[in-house]
This record gives structure tokens, sequence and C-alpha cells, in this order.
């Protein structure tokens, strides 16, 4: 094994037994991201002095007998979360030389447990899109096919960690953006219950909406990312304080999923999935049932309509967070005429296609005569969907599905057709509606070699059972330890 391909657990060990340094470490990750970033185009910005300087940092902790979970450990950010002193574009124009001057609140945690910083990660423009194609710095490509998109928004998070160009890395998950690329690259991403993780420094896109997590080489690594960055902030009142995650648990927990009750959504298997995706999971499902599980079918009736409540809630409170850009405090400035002309030539030229039609959809729902015809019916349909997944709580523990409808499609297939690259999220989108947990895994490939993810969703604040059912697949499974036919020039 090399030393980039090392989970977080391996790499804390040998660097805990000094087989290694962590500038070693970092040394080799920074010379295959040099190696294959030119093709893959997950960084956006790379860091190599800074990483160095905190490898240097954390050996010397190391040294004096210190000993966190990140401690020298190496992973990589998703570029909409502030970094200080670090270019932090979210994947536009509009942002293109923007410098924070302080970093997000689980930047700052995994900067004092001595995580290593690589670099900022590709993502679609303010994390809106499938894909990652809707990137002002070009898209990113899937490790797996080179021709393919790797999902998005949070696609160069998953290709770092697919391509081993980290030992993990933060994403964010607003309507599936953490889930569906860690699907579509074959690896582990943990979307996290609305509140449990704080958002302060991360750029808005749809604030009732938006979770970070990480995106991981396994399901353990995913429980050591999250009890890095979980519990209350007092720099954001929608978080709040729950029982903390214990990746011990996970090892406890076995492999016996007997007394776990497993839900089966009917409405998850529809005309439109690939036949792949629903071979793979089903067979998943099977496996579960086979470590002791027991499957109940349940109904989630509400699910069709995740699509369109979706797509009327995140534009409307996109069109509000992204009124602040308008080219007076920071960013980009293109000067007008006047003031109102300023604005219009700074969002012209600063925002891409995508969100400049989510700007317009979202401000049309929130406009005179439209507002409770459709934000505020909406908002009561999200009500109904958060009561379905409640009420199938109150009869089994975790709900399985797939992911997403196909495994990755090939670039430019959807760009020109907004509704087809919306409905990719459709299997997600619920899940964040009602503010849960919900966790991708591998469970397999489909004819032409691509990743296939399952899902496995908890009631909110419930990642410890969620983790522990998907920690179970993954001991008797070996999915998730394939790695894409990449090679180094």
């Amino acid at each position: 094994m090399t030393f980039a391909a090392l989970t977080i657990r391996e790499a804390r060990e040998r660097l805990r037994r000094r087989q290694i340094s962590s500038v070693e470490l970092t040394q080799a990750f920074l010379a295959r991201i040099g190696a294959l970033n030119p093709r893959l185009n997950a960084y956006l910005t790379i860091t190599d002095d800074e990483a160095l300087e905190m490898a240097r940092q954390a050996d010397a902790r190391i040294q004096r007998g210190e000993d966190t979970p990140l401690l020298g450990v190496p992973i990589a950010i998703k570029d909409v979360l502030s970094t200080r002193g670090v270019r932090t574009t979210a994947g536009s124009r509009i942002l293109a030389n923007y410098v924070p001057t302080w970093d997000a609140t689980v930047v700052a945690r995994l900067r004092a447990l001595g995580a290593v910083f690589l670099g900022k990660l590709n993502c679609d423009e303010f994390a809106m899109g499938s894909s990652t194609e809707n990137s002002a710095f070009g898209p990113t490509r899937n490790p797996w096919d080179e021709t393919r998109v790797p999902g998005g928004s949070s696609g160069g998070s998953a290709v770092a960690v697919a391509a081993d160009l980290c030992c993990a890395a933060l994403g964010t998950d607003t309507g599936g953006s953490i889930r569906q690329p860690a699907a579509l690259c074959g690896v582990t991403g943990l979307k996290n219950s609305y509140g449990r993780v704080s958002r302060y420094g991360l750029i808005a896109f749809a604030s009732s909406l938006d979770t970070v997590g990480a995106l991981t080489k396994d399901v353990y690594d995913a429980a050591i990312m999250l009890q890095a960055m979980e519990g209350r902030d007092p720099q954001d009142s929608t978080s709040v304080d729950v029982s903390p995650i214990d990746p011990t648990r996970l090892e406890a927990h076995g492999a016996s999923l007997a007394g776990v009750r497993v839900g089966v959504p009917k409405e998850y298997f529809t005309a439109g999935i690939q036949p792949d995706v629903e071979r793979a999971v089903r067979a998943a499902i099977a496996h579960l049932q086979a470590l002791g599980a027991e499957l109940r079918e349940i109904s989630l009736p509400r699910t069709p309509l995740g699509l369109p409540v979706y797509y009327i809630i995140a534009p409307a409170e996109a069109s509000a967070n992204l009124a602040r850009f308008d080219g007076v405090k920071y960013g980009l400035r293109v000067q007008g005429a006047d003031l109102i002309d300023t604005y219009r030539r700074t969002r012209g030229a600063g925002f891409g296609p995508e969100v400049k039609r989510r700007i317009m959809l979202g401000t049309y729902a929130l406009s005179a005569g439209y507002y409770d015809a459709y934000y505020i019916r909406a908002q009561k349909v999200r009500t109904l969907i958060k009561r379905d997944f409640e009420q199938a709580f109150e009869h089994v523990d975790v709900i399985a599905a797939p992911v997403s409808p196909t495994t990755a499609f090939p670039l430019g297939a959807k760009v020109d057709d907004p509704l087809q690259m919306y409905l990719a999220d459709v299997f997600t989108l619920p899940v964040s509606l009602a503010g849960i947990c919900g966790i991708s895994v591998p469970c397999g490939f489909d004819a032409d070699g691509l990743p296939i993810g399952l899902q496995l969703i908890g009631p909110a604040f419930a990642e410890q059972r969620v983790l522990e059912v998907a920690h179970a697949y993954q001991q008797t499974t070996d999915f998730h330890l394939k790695k894409p036919p990449i090679r180094m020039p």
C-alpha cells in the first residue's frame, strides 16, 4: 500500500508508531496531486507551503507526545468553506480572488486537532449542481472514467478521496451534494443531520438545507471526521449539542445486524432507475438481511414531491443569500455608470448560467403574488415529507435505498437539460428537506465498471446508528476497497 492510499485510521497508526512522518506523508500526497490534478481538476488551490508547515508542526506535536485523531493527517477542503489566508472561490468568478481572514468553524476545529490542509477542492458554483460542471474553473473528471462526471456539487472532494489525493475531504450537502458524488466515485459520504455541525464560515447556498460533512475512504473514517467537527457553535444559532459520535463503538458493534429493522421504501425503486443500480442496491439490502437485519417494506408517499419542493425552497433561499454579492464589499467589481448598473454588470459577469437560473427561479417564487402560491405551499409540503420519515422511523431503525438513479454520466450529457440534471438528486432531496442524516457507501459496479452507492438513512441525530449499520456492511464487503484504474504519468 502506498502512503496516499492510507485511511485516516491507518495514517494515524503509522504516525503514532513513528513509521512515517507527517512531512513524508504530505509530500507523497503533494507529489500525487501534482501528477494527477492537471487531468482530474479536483483541486482549485494547492497549498504546498502551508501544508508542509502544518505537517512540520504536527510532527513536533507528535514528538511531544500529543495524540489526536487527525494529528498529521492530510485532508482537503471544498472551496465553499472559508480558510484563513487561502483563496476561497465557491467555484465562482465573482469570488475568484477572495481571501478570507478567518476559518470556518469546522476548519478551525480540524486545524486545532493538527490536521494538514492540502488545498481547496473544485465544486459546482456556490454548490449549485449535480456534476461539478458548473464550476467557473472547469469541470472535475471522474477517476473511474475521465470522460464522465464525478457528481456534484462536492465533485472535487469525491475525486480527491477516490484518486488518493488526500486521506479525507470536507464537502457540503444541500440536496445530495455529498452522497451523490460519493456514490458516483465509489467512496463513503456522510450527510449529517441539520444542526449537528456548524455552518459558520460556509458560503451559503440555502441556509435551511446546507450541511457540512465529510467524504472518506471508509465508514470508520467518516465517524472520525464527524467526531472532530460536531457540536454546538455560538456563532451558528442553528447548531446543537447532541450525544457525541464514538467511532470505537463501530468496532464493538461488529458485523452482526441482529435486531436492526431496515426499511425498504417502494417509492425509491421506480421506473427510470438504471437496472444495474437497482440490482446492486437490492443485492446490498439482501446482504444486510444476511447479516441479521429484518427487512420491512415501507412507504414514503410524498417522495415524488421532493424535487419540486426543493427547487422552490432552495432557489428562494439562494436568491436572498446571493444578494450580498454586489461588487461593493468584496469579490468581483465591474464598474457601471451608476450603482444599479454596477450591480448588474458585476452579477452578470460574475455569476454563471446555473446560478443565474436559480436566482431568477427563487426571486420569482418570493415575489408578490407568488409567495403564498409557491414558497409557502412548498414549506407546507416539506413538513409533510418530514412527517413521512418520522412515521417510517416508528417502525424501522434505518432506511436503505439507492443514492442516484444512474451511475456517472458522460461530461456534457445533461448541461443543456436542467430538469434531467436535477433528477440526478431525486433520491437524496427528501432526506435534505427532512433535515435527517444519510450515508452513501459503495455497493457494486455497473456493466461499465462504474461505482454504485447504497444510501442508508436515519432519523435526525441518529448518525451513530447509521454509521454502525454502514460499518457492518463494509466489514463483510470489499466494494469500498476497490480503486479506480487511474495511473500516475
